[in-house]
């Protein structure tokens, strides 16, 4: 029948694709490691495998363990995040690993709530964490995943929506129990690289399918509607200002952002909302000529829910008013102490221009 669940074809037919043509060789496969594991799942959230595996070595070269990652700082932690985006991923995933140590023994706990209750863990994390490193007999619904149910199944409605969501969890358990027994960990991998591979959201390869005869939106021609999008709205813009000052030793002065919001945590150019709040600020905190100030090109950077336009401006040699940039969210710094910190990535790229 198609798009029934109760059938049991979807996962041993997704698992005989996979065995052939899933991704084995990824590196958190070898070895699989809970801790290894739950490092990649939270990498993999909106970023492609590809972007993901050389964050992946270098931040597992410089925190092998879970302890370790616990006991570094939060610059260390963020500098080898730092162009990966979505940056409350680090954020939590440094404060899950200090939960860990304080409650867990150092471990990640194989329980769901407990792990579900962790900084940045849902419930789709937690399921694909259990499953990998344990082979618990957990679903998950990922991006990937709800595009696969909603076109397999014939689901109509926005898969973000609550109540498609919540019928879409329910198709993705009653799959899980018809995974043959050890087999978790690769069904997981397999409804991921299936949904990356094969069925994506744009020109879907529907000859190949290994599960095209139970597929409702091929069998009724609606591939391309499935799953039904997001209700549209014009992105937001915003528009901001920042200085990049240097003193007369070519140091950089640079400001930590706040613990929330956009680049949470990061070091980054002096901003402001208008040109008058980053003038106030400039009178406050150094000396200098504001009105000499050289534009720099235009950064226009999109983010999940607004697009800014950030116009900098550099002034050279300036000199900073007493107790200026001793601090631990402003500080001068040399060009090679630049790696040393967690910078945004248009920003780094800036820098790295001049």
């Amino acid at each position: 029948m198609i798009g029934d669940p109760a059938s049991g074809d979807f996962a041993p037919r997704l698992l005989r694709w996979f065995d052939r043509h899933g991704r084995h060789g990824l590196p958190w496969q070898h070895p699989r490691t809970p801790y290894r594991v739950w490092l990649s799942e939270i990498m993999l959230q909106q970023t492609q495998v590809a972007t993901v595996v050389p964050y992946f070595l270098r931040f597992v070269e410089r925190f092998p363990t879970l302890p370790g990652l616990a006991a570094a700082s939060t610059d260390e932690v963020m500098a080898h995040w730092a162009g990966l985006g979505y940056y409350a991923r680090a954020r939590n995933l440094h404060a899950a690993a200090k939960r860990c140590v304080e409650r867990h023994g150092g471990e990640l706990p194989q329980d769901f709530d407990a792990l579900h209750a962790l900084p940045g863990i849902g419930r789709s994390t937690a399921g694909a964490i259990l499953a990998q490193a344990w082979g618990g007999r957990r679903a998950i619904l990922d991006g990937n995943v709800k595009r696969v149910l909603a076109r397999w199944h014939g689901v109509e409605g926005w898969p973000g929506a609550p109540a498609v969501e919540k019928r879409l969890w329910a198709l993705a358990e009653a799959h899980v129990e018809h995974v043959p027994d050890g087999r978790m960990a690769d069904y997981t991998q397999a409804q991921m690289d299936f949904g990356a591979t094969l069925c994506t959201r744009a020109n879907p390869a529907c000859l190949p399918c290994p599960v095209r005869e139970g597929c409702s939106a091929l069998h009724e021609g609606r591939v391309d509607a499935l799953p039904t999008p997001r209700p549209g709205k014009p992105l937001p813009e915003r528009e901001a200002v920042a200085l990049l000052l240097e003193n007369a030793r070519g140091e950089l002065l640079l400001q930590r952002r706040p613990p929330t919001g956009i680049w949470a945590s990061l070091w980054t150019l002096p901003q402001a909302d208008t040109d008058a709040l980053m003038r106030r600020w400039f009178a406050r905190e150094a000396d200098g000529d504001y009105d000499a100030a050289e534009e720099l090109p235009l950064i226009v950077h999109t983010f999940s829910h607004y697009r800014l336009r950030l116009q900098p401006r550099r002034l050279r040699k300036v000199a900073p008013r007493p107790g200026v940039g001793d601090n631990e969210d402003l500080r001068w710094v040399t060009r090679t102490e630049l790696a040393a910190l967690g910078l945004p990535a248009p920003i780094r790229k800036l820098l790295d221009s001049l």
